[in-house]
């Protein structure tokens, strides 16, 4: 059998035609993001109306998040300056289209935004204004502008969180370790003292809200157990409930109502995300909503008084799903399908896989493997996730689907000190840059081989971030295990890497030391573990994409590993994107990056090639 029509390039990495469906607070309008002249803006609708209308006009970089004001006459949005990360917070009003800058200061990030339907003129936001290595929670008036601070970062919290009268009540502090020390007051003129405390080794965890009566935090931690739980604790008291857990799954989020904030469900990221549903009252919602389409359930948003939700169904081999569902009469109407046009195609499925790794350490995954063609002997790419403290999940992924529909199997491995496993899987990945994290990459090759999946002579490495430092570490350590690498603005120097951290990272330089290494300290060891002093064993062919102005991984850190080959007289292809930071964020970036990757690949594992398009040229990016 053959392959089935090639997928063009444009509708896997172009705009979505619709994402993210929002309703107001009142349940009268809807927001969603959609392209204006190609840009991702923001559009709105009444309920029951066409009068579909654009409300911002971005004209160069897309808006990638909206949410509605409490007054549900506004929407707030954040934008960074090409891909500087640097965010500011935006108010539109849906009406008028009169938008301002919130917070108009340069070199300034904002990160978080609480508010409150009972305080609908202010909201409170996290910025580095006093200090740029240092986040203070400052109160926006959303009618003047205004902005004062609200709560002074003592130095070592990553973040505040505040109670439903909107006063910052609660923050996360980290410790010298690595560890986290959940601090609490009893109103915003009261002295902070410590709640609770766990050690690095308890894994990452939070704070996940307040309780109703504001009595309480619900917190995650894996803190007396291997998974995060869901935990409740008395402020005054220090009493802890365990409200949710799993022997092996992190809790990875929260479901409360609109209003009154009682707390709903909570969620589990498995192989495909589960809800446990903790309140009775909301199983028939669910129900009807698992009936309407398959699919994993995201609740998008909901109206206040909760009887109007927006929904999103995803699936690993179709376009995600959005629809309209009343509560009262139990209607779920289809809104939007993110992008429509994949339908025309035949798309591959993502299932998830298992394997052990050399020391016994269990690893979950996924593969997906080309439709139309025998899966025996296939040419097969390891595309290694960032972070590394995130995870590969299922849903539909246009790299993944990309790949196979020029040919290749597509093998995503949740390699030790991946999220979501519990603390014992990620502590696994402490001080294993290059050591066995990568060996796991190397397992799960390995399963692909005996699996009679992969072809031995035939496999290639790819990943951004974490996964494109995996790439130059498998091609300079273990240079004849892959074919070819792609690597995405990865780190190629471990000290200079840990030396140029953004300042707004500084709270987090212990868990850095803790869980990669201590460029102060010890910095022989992180050298031992960087590819950039391995450069010259690099034999198979490697292509490097690189942000110019990305802030987590500098410029450097790609230049420096490019002359450190060619100074060796070795061959890689480096593209510079002039005006993106970490990752590729505007669509004809995203085009002209995988026009280059798939010829690339196409030469080295024979897999099939779409020609570039005019608006994919990349030859003015080589460097």
């Amino acid at each position: 059998m053959p392959l089935p029509a090639l997928i063009p390039r444009s509708l896997l990495f172009g705009n979505p035609e619709v994402a993210g469906p929002i309703v107001s607070p009142d349940g009268r309008r809807i927001a969603w993001r959609a392209p204006l002249n190609g840009v991702m803006n923001i559009w709105v609708r009444t309920r029951g109306q066409g009068d579909d209308r654009a409300v911002t006009a971005d004209a160069v970089r897309p808006i990638r998040s909206c949410a509605w004001q409490a007054d549900s006459e506004h929407v707030l949005y954040v934008q960074d300056h090409e891909g500087d990360e640097n965010w500011r917070l935006w108010q539109t009003n849906v009406t008028t289209g009169a938008t301002r800058d919130l917070t108009p200061f340069d070199g300034v990030r904002v990160e978080g935004v609480a508010d409150e339907p009972a305080h609908p003129d202010f909201v409170l936001v996290g910025m580095n204004l006093r200090d740029r290595r240092l986040f203070d929670m400052h109160r926006i008036n959303l009618i003047s502008g205004e902005v004062t601070l609200a709560a002074e970062n003592p130095g070592d919290v990553g973040g505040f969180n505040c109670d439903h009268r909107l006063v910052v009540r609660a923050a996360a502090a980290l410790t010298a370790d690595g560890g986290q020390i959940v601090r609490v007051r009893t109103d915003e003129h009261s002295p902070w003292r410590t709640l609770m405390e766990w050690e690095s080794d308890d894994g990452l965890g939070g704070i996940a809200g307040f309780t109703p009566d504001n009595n309480s935090l619900w917190i995650t931690t894996a803190k007396g157990a291997n998974a995060a739980r869901l935990l409740q604790v008395d402020i005054e008291t220090g009493e802890q409930r365990v409200l949710a857990e799993d022997p092996r799954y992190d809790v990875d989020g929260i479901l409360t109502h609109p209003a009154t904030h009682a707390l709903e469900a909570v969620r589990y990221v498995r192989a495909r995300r589960d809800w446990q549903l903790l309140d009775s009252a909301i199983e028939p919602a669910f129900a009807r909503l698992a009936d309407a389409h398959d699919g994993d359930i995201s609740i998008m948003s909901r109206s206040l008084d909760d009887t109007v939700w927006t929904v999103c169904w995803s699936a690993d081999n179709r376009p995600e799903l959005y629809a309209l569902f009343d509560r009262t009469s139990g209607v779920v109407e289809d809104l939007f399908t993110s992008h429509p046009a994949l339908a025309r195609y035949i798309l591959a499925h993502k299932q998830p896989i298992e394997l052990i790794a050399r020391d016994g350490l269990k690893l979950e995954g996924y593969i997906t493997l080309p439709e139309g063609v025998d899966p025996h002997g296939l040419p097969t790419i390891l595309n290694v996730h960032g972070g590394p403290w995130g995870r590969d999940e299922w849903g539909l992924d246009p790299v993944s689907q990309w790949l196979a529909n020029r040919g290749y199997a597509v093998v995503q491995i949740n390699f030790r000190g991946s999220m979501g496993y519990g603390r014992a899987h990620l502590n696994a990945g402490d001080r294993e840059w290059g050591g066995k994290m990568h060996s796991d990459l190397l397992d799960a090759k390995a399963w692909a081989i005996e699996q009679g999946i992969a072809d031995p002579a035939r496999v290639a490495i790819m990943g951004g971030s974490y996964g494109g430092y995996a790439t130059l570490a498998a091609l300079a350590f273990t240079p004849r295990e892959f074919v070819c690498g792609v690597d995405i603005v990865g780190p190629s120097n471990l000290v200079t890497l840990l030396k140029s951290i953004p300042p707004y990272w500084e709270v987090g330089r212990a868990m850095f030391r803790r869980r990669v290494g201590n460029e102060e300290t010890e910095p022989e060891f992180l050298e031992s573990i960087s590819p950039v002093n391995k450069a010259g064993e690099i034999v198979a062919p490697l292509l490097i994409a690189q942000g110019a102005n990305d802030p987590r991984v500098k410029q450097a850190e790609s230049d420096q590993i490019v002359a450190a080959m060619r100074g060796r007289g070795r061959e890689v292809t480096y593209l510079l994107f002039p005006d993106e930071g970490h990752g590729f964020a505007r669509p004809e970036n995203r085009l002209r990056f995988y026009a280059a990757v798939e010829p690339f690949l196409a030469a080295h594992l024979g897999g099939r090639v779409e020609p570039a398009g005019p608006d994919e040229e990349f030859s003015s990016l080589l460097r």
